[in-house]
């Protein structure tokens, strides 16, 4: 009798195990006719990333395989989502897009190809609240009554953000802001991204630094590329061949507790080409062009030379 059960247990097993490595695979599909209650297998894909993530080992990757709305979706681990060569819509109202919560130090997050609409409702297209590395590739995000992305990690030790090959605009309260919390710094690297028409471009605050590299932050309500430190968290920006033009405000504002360093930087027709407060510093390698602005064209705190 106790070998039968021991059997009958065995048997059970063997039978559970490949549904329970399915639900755990590396890598899963989803499709604009796909079905959540598939295994997002190649052959039966899921219809949305919220359906497709709870099926996807950490450090896997999830596969647009066709155009569609996938929907929005919360993650919480290492994860790819790709959408090469395909329509990979994530269309939202009153919500966040995508919500980055509760990843660690080691955890790293990759979106790649995807178009995220608010609807001109929805919150954030992107909200990190957790830690690790977020990388945003070929993206579009746009129409959120928030940020078009919100980073602010809040896990103790530094936090990455890389965004390339972006559009990010039409976003109400902005498109990029930068906001460790009080246990957290952040690092962030925005490049070849277009950055228009939100309230404002990119905002980075207490102890972020900031690269960025061949980026326009055009016609933006308010200003275009903006530092600003608060509670002895200084900010670090620096800004490589890029413009800011055409915002109602400043094109490079440096605010409390931070150094804006600006290198072949165009800044022109904004209300203020360049803006120091508090005790801010923009500091010009001197190969910068700043003209054209209707209020002023202001000036760099200090200038060095190239080498």
């Amino acid at each position: 009798m106790k070998n039968l059960l021991r059997n009958l247990i065995v048997a059970a097993l063997a039978l559970a195990a490949p549904s329970l490595a399915l639900a755990q695979a590396t890598r899963t599909w989803v499709s604009g006719v796909g079905d959540d209650a598939n295994p997002c297998s190649r052959t039966a894909p899921c219809k949305t990333f919220a359906g497709a993530i709870s099926k996807t080992a950490a450090g896997g990757e999830i596969n647009v395989l066709d155009p569609g709305g996938f929907g929005a979706v919360t993650i919480t681990k290492s994860i790819t989502i790709s959408a090469d060569g395909v329509e990979g819509g994530v269309l939202v109202s009153g919500t966040n897009g995508i919500n980055v919560v509760n990843t660690t130090a080691s955890d790293v997050v990759v979106l790649r190809g995807l178009d995220i609409c608010g609807l001109n409702t929805g919150l954030s297209g992107v909200n990190f609240t957790g830690g690790g590395t977020l990388h945003l590739e070929h993206v579009r995000i746009y129409q959120f009554t928030g940020q078009g992305v919100y980073f602010a990690p809040s896990a103790s030790g530094a936090a990455s953000l890389v965004v390339s090959d972006s559009v990010i605009r039409n976003n109400a309260a902005g498109g990029i802001w930068v906001l460790p919390g009080a246990a957290a710094t952040a690092k962030a690297v925005v490049r070849n991204t277009k950055l228009n028409n939100n309230f404002r471009g990119l905002r980075a605050e207490d102890g972020s630094t900031v690269v960025v590299e061949d980026t326009a932050a055009n016609n933006n309500t308010s200003n275009g590329f903006v530092a600003y430190g608060n509670n002895n968290r200084p900010v670090d920006m620096t800004i490589e061949r890029s413009t800011a033009s055409m915002n109602g405000s400043v094109g490079v504002y440096s605010g409390a507790q931070s150094t804006v360093r600006i290198s072949n930087v165009t800044a022109t027709r904004n209300s203020t080409g360049l803006m120091s407060a508090s005790g801010g510093a923009i500091v010009s390698f001197g190969t910068n062009n700043v003209a054209g602005n209707t209020a002023a064209d202001g000036a760099p705190t200090s200038r060095v030379s190239t080498m």
